[in-house]
């Protein structure tokens, strides 16, 4: 396989926000459209991205005030930062793609397929939506509960957050640079886009959604009530390929099991 060229581009959307993104491979080839989760950027794919056939275009993204990309906005929902993945969509006259999004980013794919029905044709949540204590419908008390906790004690909720994604086994290095990252996203955007995950509405937007959805879920990492409540809507595919950041740990594994989605 012949290494991919890829080349940052970025686009401007308004508030000041400038979103960056990195493009490579053929226009007219299968796209993906890759979303990067809470406190990651883009540069998390660039391994599973040179897994993938060449053929195939690749478009990886950050969200505004991830990464590279910078906003002076204070609308953090999924649905701004859907936003900021189809301008980048649009910036590159995509015609038709899946968009790819782990973590909260699957929220963001999601919210995409929403904005784009006419564009994205699947979406490809990577360990996200399955995790009902944070995806689901929270009752206003766990809702509050969850918020004051990642204002009241940020180093914590981080700290938990890599624990409940880390299978038995894990090694604690991986965790622990899994914890140093995620300790890094720029304030006070990262407190907000929790928050903004947090108050998702993820059945309204399943609801809303018509293009194919599969999850790719860490096994151990998956109920039996979450397969239960949502095997009517979306496909969850339970792997073994590492922890909650697996597309890091196994891109080529992750790369295969993309290819063999997308070519359905």
């Amino acid at each position: 396989m012949a290494t991919r060229i890829t080349e940052d581009r970025e686009v401007g959307r308004a508030e000041e926000t400038v979103i960056r993104y990195t493009v490579s491979g053929p226009a007219e080839g299968p796209t993906a459209v890759l979303v990067h989760g809470w406190a990651c950027d883009r540069r998390d794919y660039d391994e599973l991205t040179g897994c993938l056939p060449n053929d195939h275009r690749v478009i990886a993204v950050d969200l505004a005030e991830h990464g590279e990309s910078r906003s002076a906005r204070d609308v953090w929902t999924m649905a701004e930062f859907a936003r900021d993945v189809a301008a980048v969509i649009e910036a590159e006259s995509v015609g038709e793609c899946t968009v790819v999004g782990h973590s909260l980013g699957g929220a963001v794919a999601v919210e995409v397929g929403r904005l784009l029905p006419d564009t994205v044709t699947r979406v490809v949540a990577l360990d996200a939506l399955h995790y009902l204590f944070l995806f689901g419908a929270l009752e206003r008390q766990q809702a509050e509960e969850m918020v004051r906790t990642v204002r009241d004690d940020f180093v914590g909720m981080v700290r938990n957050m890599v624990e409940s994604g880390s299978p038995a086994g894990t090694d604690p290095a991986l965790k622990s640079s899994y914890f140093e990252k995620m300790m890094t996203v720029r304030q006070p955007a990262g407190t907000r886009a929790f928050e903004g995950l947090v108050a998702w509405n993820m059945e309204e937007a399943l609801e809303a959604v018509k293009q194919p959805i599969t999850v790719l879920a860490v096994r151990d990492l998956t109920t039996q009530e979450a397969l239960d409540r949502l095997a009517d809507r979306i496909d969850i595919v339970p792997t073994e390929l590492g922890s909650h950041h697996f597309h890091r740990e196994s891109p080529e594994e992750t790369a295969r099991l993309l290819v063999d989605i997308m070519s359905e």
